[in-house]
């Protein structure tokens, strides 16, 4: 059995905030014996949505927040995975970066696939990779890719990823349909697709979202035959612990698909 902690945490109000908020969570997910913590997707600073005050992206500050919470994730010898931002040649990703339950960095995984929303504000990044946290395989998704390609799921199951991180921003829009139960049928297919991800690849998925009133879709864990295990309620803040068998997930229908990937 492997613990993972996601971080269902309140949209931070400032990027000073946003570091606080991890930092704390991160201690947090440490007491409860959790060996990995994922944040939503571009926690630190904040995601660019529309009517979101997020300063201009500011490397500087992100160097600084980053090393703030290496140093708590070696406080409380715990690895993370960073929704946050960079900046490469000039261009704004989206990105994950993965620390090491030592402090150290094990490096980044780039938002591959954007949402056409996405392209005024960030540039696609480029490659894929999985990382280890002890006995525990992982590959990270992020957000519309996890959800809309399939691909960017079964690359970490073929190389032997026991569960696939999907950190995402997803609030709700005027008069949009709030669900109270995971993958409500008239809810929108997001939820669904996370159930299709993990069944479709024989291993665990953790998405991990914001809290918000009436979020559409919220963090849980699903199992290895696409049915449920754990899920945070809407709007309700905090830290959402599940203990995964990872012997559970063999990536058996990953490996036997028959593509590149």
């Amino acid at each position: 059995m492997f613990r993972i902690a996601l971080a269902n945490l309140r949209f931070p109000a400032t990027p000073e905030e946003s570091v606080a908020l991890a930092e704390q969570a991160i201690a947090n997910a440490a007491l409860e014996g959790a060996g990995i913590i994922c944040f939503p997707e571009c926690f630190i600073p904040g995601y660019r949505a529309m009517g979101k005050r997020v300063p201009p992206p500011d490397p500087a500050f992100l160097e600084r927040a980053w090393s703030a919470v290496g140093a708590a994730a070696q406080k409380a010898g715990i690895a993370v995975i960073l929704g946050t931002e960079r900046v490469v040649n000039g261009a704004l990703i989206i990105t994950a970066l993965v620390i090491n339950r030592d402090g150290t960095v094990a490096g980044f995984q780039d938002k591959v696939q954007i949402d056409p929303s996405e392209e005024s504000t960030y540039t696609p990044g480029s490659g894929r990779r999985i990382f280890q946290a002890g006995p525990l395989i992982f590959g990270i998704a992020i957000c519309h890719e996890g959800w809309r390609y399939p691909e960017t799921v079964r690359f970490a199951a073929r190389r032997g990823a026991q569960v696939v991180f999907h950190p995402h921003f997803h609030e709700a829009e005027p008069g949009s349909y709030a669900p109270s139960t995971f993958a409500d049928p008239a809810n929108s297919f997001h939820e669904k697709a996370v159930l299709c991800r993990a069944a479709e690849n024989t291993c665990y998925v953790a998405t991990v979202n914001y809290s918000s009133a009436g979020s559409p879709t919220t963090s849980a864990v699903v199992r290895p035959d696409g049915t449920l295990l754990s899920y945070k309620p809407y709007g309700e803040e905090g830290l959402l612990i599940v203990d995964i068998d990872i012997a559970e997930a063999t990536g058996l229908l990953a490996a036997r698909a028959k593509s590149a990937w």
